[in-house]
């Protein structure tokens, strides 16, 4: 017992101070590094919780695609970073209030947890020992959350092509492929056939 109470302290303590690293880094590089520590951190949390599948999904989809992602993006795309930060200090105090905000709501939610304790217990349903952690999971998905599932996909999708829209600008004088065009050739337009007497080129 005393073995998981530390290393859940050591890896949420390293979680929160990667957290705010990522928002206090001056080189954008370091962000993301700093991120992909809390990604690995978090999924060291989620091994405690008995979370494997979700540890899994996170070093894989999050560390290995997001993060990767984020960080080529970062070190390709050439942004002004020192005038991006100009206006820090105007957007200070509306970033204040609302950690302040956050803040309050935190202590809120861990009050009510130590002035009523048994609010824990019925949160926590109980897991069934004849199902393994990801078979679990896609039953909890794939039955009671079934629609919300289904509706994240579908908001996902439609952002991705927002962005895909937005993103897209028509340049003049590229060639691009037009499969219409292709299949409506005819044999005649594409191949001349020419006789050519023996010992005269073309």
């Amino acid at each position: 017992m005393i073995v998981q109470a530390l290393a859940f302290y050591m890896f949420a303590f390293i979680t929160v101070a990667s957290g705010v690293l990522v928002i206090s880094a001056r080189n954008p590089v370091h962000s993301v590094l700093f991120l992909i520590l809390a990604f690995f951190n978090s999924a060291g949390l989620f091994i405690l919780l008995g979370a494997e599948f979700l540890a899994f999904i996170l070093v894989v989809v999050y560390v290995g695609a997001v993060a990767v992602l984020f960080l080529f993006v970062v070190m390709m795309l050439d942004i002004n970073f020192v005038e991006l930060r100009q206006g820090f200090l105007q957007y200070l105090p509306i970033g204040a209030l609302v950690g302040l905000i956050l803040l309050v709501e935190l202590l809120v939610v861990l009050g009510g947890w130590h002035l009523t304790p048994e609010i824990t217990a019925q949160a926590s349903a109980p897991a069934p020992a004849d199902l393994t952690n990801t078979q679990a999971l896609g039953e909890l998905i794939y039955t009671h959350y079934l629609y919300l599932f289904q509706g994240a996909g579908v908001v996902l999708l439609v952002a991705m092509i927002g962005a895909i829209v937005l993103t897209h600008r028509k340049r003049p004088g590229v060639r691009k492929q037009r499969i219409a065009d292709q299949l409506a050739r005819r044999v005649e337009d594409t191949i001349e056939v020419k006789s050519v007497e023996t010992g005269k080129g073309i």
